[in-house]
């Protein structure tokens, strides 16, 4: 009989080896395919954002609430996970607002709504249960559970940065551009499904398919900063996204073991990441040509 000790050091290599192929694969591609930009005639659309109201809204500054990272487990396991201390900072920079707003603008995406740092249960409400473009089955079992969830357990204080399709709401904590945009690329990926309610229950159910959206949004990210030309963050992107990635990978094999192996096996996962997303990053080009927006066909005269 084989002990769990034993057990887990016979798995761990076949863990990390998981972690390379997923984390290669979810950025295969990234260097060469030219970005596609999303247009606001390919999106299904269900609750338009209201004329007149911020598609970015900010929380008012709590010393307290602001300093929870430090107070809350969850964010220094997060810290230490992603090796980075901006994770679920609560003070969210004029460079990361810019760079969520651009991107939401040039993939054209008006009606996703992004909190930095807020917590405002009445417009959850609100855009939970007239978004339209999410069946009302789901919006009135998973989208009540999730706004539930919301008002319960505030993220102003645990932090978690995410992306909600039944209320189709970015919610950012983190001061990184990279885990933003990453967000961006989940509600992009949302904003072109028939049946959001559907792709959500999955994601949210199935064992290892939220691999597949995830891995989608950070290859749109790391896309993206190619097509920008922003060596900087297309750098520090691979460093940040690689190792997140393998959160959900140790995510989904460690919920079916008990404490403490289903952190060792987190730890396990994120560290082979890490060397990947370093080893990805230090191949990024000095030099870089912007890939341009492509521009309307012109309308041909009859």
């Amino acid at each position: 009989m084989i002990s769990r000790r034993t057990r887990f050091a016979r798995f761990s290599p076949t863990l990390s080896g998981l972690c390379l192929l997923a984390t290669m694969l979810a950025g295969s591609g990234c260097a060469t395919a030219p970005y596609r930009y999303g247009k606001d005639s390919e999106y299904i659309h269900g609750y338009r954002l209201p004329e007149g109201e911020s598609q970015v809204v900010f929380g008012r500054p709590n010393r307290f609430l602001d300093a929870s990272d430090w107070i809350w487990p969850g964010s220094w396991l997060s810290k230490l996970l992603l090796w980075n201390y901006k994770v679920d900072s609560h003070e969210v920079s004029t460079q990361t607002v810019a760079a969520i707003q651009q991107y939401l603008a040039d993939n054209e995406l008006r009606d996703v709504k992004v909190r930095i740092n807020a917590y405002n249960v009445g417009d959850e409400w609100r855009r939970t249960f007239r978004n339209k473009a999410v069946g009302g089955g789901w919006r009135y079992t998973l989208g009540f559970i999730s706004w539930l969830q919301y008002t319960i357990l505030p993220q102003r204080f645990f932090g978690g940065d995410n992306y909600n399709p039944y209320s189709n709401t970015i919610n950012i904590y983190s001061d990184l551009i990279p885990v933003a945009l990453h967000e961006g690329g989940h509600s992009k990926d949302f904003a072109g499904r028939t049946y959001k309610g559907t792709y959500g229950f999955v994601y949210s159910v199935v064992p290892f398919f939220n691999l597949y959206p995830e891995g989608l949004a950070s290859t749109d990210a790391l896309s993206y900063f190619r097509a920008q030309a922003n060596r900087e963050q297309w750098v520090a992107a691979y460093k940040i996204l690689y190792p997140a990635y393998g959160t959900y990978l140790g995510g989904n094999i460690g919920e079916w073991l008990a404490f403490p192996w289903n952190y060792a096996i987190q730890l396990g996962a994120v560290i082979p990441c890490h060397i990947v997303g370093r080893i990805k990053a230090a191949t990024v080009p000095e030099q870089i040509e912007p890939q341009p927006k492509p521009e309307e066909a012109p309308l041909t005269q009859p």
